[in-house]
C-alpha cells in the first residue's frame, strides 16, 4: 500500500512515469463508488495519452463479514478473464507493493450514461449484449486452480452479513423505530432459508456486481462499440441468476417490469444449467430480496454512517425492487412472508438523502 510518507498522486505519478516512461500531464481523481478504493484518470505525453490508475485502499469494515477473507487482488483474474475472450481493461502496468494498476482508460461512457434518452430498441439492444455476457461468464472453469475468484462462494457468511446489514440500517426505516430483537432474528430467520435455496442451486463464476456502473461502452478500433466489465475483483461463485439481479434489479437503472421478464425469458436457455422456469423466476426473486436488501442498506450506512449521501437518491428504485420481490415469494415460507410485511412498510423516500 501507499506510505505515508508521499501522497497518493505521488506515488501514481512515479508508478505511471516508470512503467511507461511517459511524462505525467494531468492527475484527475475519478469519483468512487461505495468501496474506498480510488481512481485517478492519468494524461501523460506519450502512448497511450491516458490511463486510469486503480489504487488499493484501507477496507471498509462494513463491507464483508468479519470472519470473511478480503477480495483478492485484481490478478490473476483480469488476465484469466481476458486470456478467455471476456471483455476487461487491459493492464499496462502497476505497482503491486503500493498497490497500483494501471489499466486500460476505457473513458466515461457508462451503460447507466448509454440508455438515457434512448430509445426502447436502442436500450433492449444495449441490455441484450451485457446480459450475454453472463452465459459466457458462467461457462468458465478453472481446473489448475489458480484463480482466487473460483474458491470464493456465496455461501451463510454473506448471507448473515446481508441480514446483519438490513436489520440495522434498513428495518428502522421500516418500523419507524429501532428493531425489537424478535424483529430482527426474523430477518435472521428470512435471509438463512434464502441461503438455503442459494446452497442447493448450480454454483457458476458470477463477476458479483454486474451493473449498468460497472459497464463501460467504449470505440472499438475497427468501428462500434465493445461492452466492457470492471470491477471484477469481487467475483464468486453464486447461483445461475445473481448477476441478472444484479444487472435487472439494478438500483441505478430501473427496466420497465416487461422488459426484465423478456430478458429474463431469452436468457434462461442460453445459461449452462438451464433452469426450469419457476425454479429461476423464484431464485431471481429470493436473490433480490438478499441483494437489493444489502444494497438499500448500505446506501443508508453510506448516508449515515459515512455522510456520502450521492446513493441516497437510489433508495426509491431499490424499495421498489424489493417490494416486488417480497410479494412473488412471501407464501413460501412463514419467515418469507414476515419479511415481506417488513418490506412493503420501508418508505420511498428517506430522510438519509
Amino acid at each position: 500500500m501507499i506510505g505515508e510518507s508521499e501522497s497518493c498522486e505521488t506515488s501514481v505519478a512515479r508508478v505511471v512515469e516508470r512503467e511507461l516512461a511517459s511524462t505525467v500531464v494531468k492527475i484527475e481523481q475519478l469519483a468512487g463508488g461505495l468501496g474506498l478504493r480510488r481512481f485517478y484518470r492519468v494524461v501523460t505525453t506519450g502512448h497511450p495519452s491516458s490511463v486510469i490508475a486503480r489504487v488499493e485502499a484501507s477496507e471498509d469494515p462494513a463491507g464483508r463479514p468479519a470472519a470473511t477473507a478480503p477480495e483478492p487482488a485484481l490478478e490473476p483474474l483480469r488476465s484469466f478473464l481476458e486470456q478467455r475472450g471476456l471483455p476487461v481493461p487491459s493492464r499496462l502496468g502497476g505497482d503491486p507493493a503500493r498497490g497500483i494498476d494501471l489499466l486500460e482508460d476505457l473513458g466515461s461512457r457508462t451503460l447507466a450514461s448509454a440508455v438515457v434518452g434512448s430509445s426502447a430498441g436502442e436500450r433492449a439492444a444495449l441490455y441484450t449484449a451485457a446480459i450475454d455476457l453472463i452465459p459466457r461468464l458462467q461457462r468458465l472453469e478453472d481446473p489448475a486452480g489458480g484463480v482466487p475468484a473460483f474458491e470464493r462462494r456465496l455461501d451463510d457468511a454473506l448471507f448473515d452479513y446481508k441480514a446483519d446489514l438490513f436489520a440495522r440500517w434498513s428495518l428502522p426505516e421500516a418500523l419507524g423505530r429501532p428493531p425489537k430483537s424478535s424483529e430482527v432474528a426474523a430477518v435472521s430467520a428470512a435471509f438463512r432459508w434464502i441461503a438455503g435455496e442459494s446452497a442447493a442451486a448450480p454454483a457458476r463464476l458470477a463477476h458479483r456486481d454486474f451493473q449498468s456502473h460497472n459497464l463501460h461502452l467504449c470505440d472499438n478500433s475497427g468501428g462500434g462499440e465493445r461492452l466492457v466489465m470492471i470491477d471484477i475483483q469481487g467475483a464468486f461463485l453464486a447461483p445461475p441468476e445473481y448477476d441478472l439481479v444484479c444487472l435487472l434489479r439494478d438500483s441505478y437503472v430501473e427496466l420497465p417490469e416487461h422488459e426484465v421478464g423478456s430478458h429474463l425469458e431469452r436468457v434462461r436457455s442460453l445459461l449452462p444449467d438451464r433452469p426450469e422456469p419457476d425454479c429461476f423466476a423464484r431464485r431471481f426473486d429470493l436473490l433480490t430480496l438478499s441483494r437489493k436488501g444489502k444494497d438499500h442498506a448500505r446506501f443508508l450506512y453510506a448516508a449515515r454512517g459515512r455522510g456520502d449521501r450521492r446513493f441516497a437518491r437510489y433508495l426509491s428504485n431499490t424499495v421498489r425492487s424489493l417490494r416486488g420481490a417480497a410479494a412473488r415469494v412471501a407464501d413460501l415460507d412463514p419467515s418469507l412472508a414476515r419479511l415481506a410485511d417488513m418490506v412493503q412498510a420501508l418508505p420511498e423516500s428517506s430522510c438519509a438523502g
